[in-house]
């Protein structure tokens, strides 16, 4: 995925707070969360039952790098990946900032280690994940190496940019009231059709990326590392790698053929009314 050089980035919708930490772990509204989902899927809970944390480390606040001097252009983002993180937000909040009418604005937060959140304290081992406490998206970039090394995805920028879209996914579905009440897991649970309604949303984005200005081309050869990331973090497929077996029971976001499915229908409908994850079969 490329963007355009010449299109300028708003570095305020990221926050970069590497370097600070905070105790515990925390699994906020919705998210990949790897590691806080094999610890799910092998317990049989959901990953909102893992929320909290006790204890702290004292740490010393490490000066981040200035988003705003560096990430300026399209040019930056095709070169640097903390600058990536910025065009990807930028696209995904413009599409959203048309398409829906009380769309507003969330920021992503790249952190290192743990930090607080308005969920309760996050390590790295949440994965990324959506916060709807405070409306923004927590990632620590090391997870892109663990989703190629750990998980077997092939990578690539445009699978980056599926789990920033898929984040910000949940941020549209807060916005509209779409929750689920209580912590059933299953292959049909409310869990699981609130995470492959994210996957369909980051497909709508996908379809639109070219239309809001800063990305200049969706190839093939994206759209397939989106689908290789999609099914790298499908429950039946963690449970085999870590488990040796599959139970459906303990599902919390699908199967690897159901996330690419959705996906695949955002990208393919470009509509976000086609992503009704909670009607029928899923």
């Amino acid at each position: 995925m490329e963007f355009d050089d010449n299109a300028r980035l708003d570095a305020s919708q990221v926050s970069d707070q590497r370097g600070r930490r905070g105790p515990g772990l925390a699994i906020g509204g919705g998210g990949l969360g790897i590691v806080g989902l094999v610890l799910a899927l092998i317990l049989g809970v959901n990953p909102a039952d893992l929320t909290g944390g006790s204890g702290g480390t004292d740490s010393t606040v490490q000066t981040a790098s200035d988003l705003a001097d560096r990430c300026t252009t399209g040019a930056d983002a095709n070169r640097d990946l903390d600058c990536r993180m910025v065009g990807v937000a930028n696209s995904v909040q413009a599409y959203w900032g048309q398409a829906l009418e009380k769309y507003e604005n969330a920021e992503t937060v790249l952190f290192t280690g743990s930090t607080d959140t308005g969920c309760g304290a996050a390590t790295a081992d949440s994965g990324p994940f959506y916060c709807p406490s405070d409306d923004q998206v927590y990632l620590d970039l090391g997870f892109f190496d663990e989703l190629r090394t750990k998980f077997g995805a092939q990578g690539g920028t445009f699978a980056q940019a599926y789990v920033i879209a898929h984040e910000y996914g949940h941020h549209v579905q807060d916005l509209l009231g779409k929750d689920c009440q209580g912590t059933a897991t299953g292959a049909s649970s409310c869990s699981v059709r609130l995470e492959l309604q994210a996957d369909c949303y980051a497909g709508v984005w996908a379809n639109h990326a070219v239309d809001t200005g800063f990305v200049t081309a969706l190839t093939k050869a994206d759209v397939a590392d989106g689908l290789d990331a999609a099914a790298a973090v499908g429950d039946d497929r963690i449970q085999s790698e870590f488990q040796g077996r599959v139970n459906s029971d303990s599902w919390t976001h699908g199967s690897s053929a159901q996330r690419q499915k959705w996906f695949t229908t955002g990208l393919r409908t470009g509509t976000p009314s086609r992503c009704d994850t909670f009607s029928g079969s899923i």
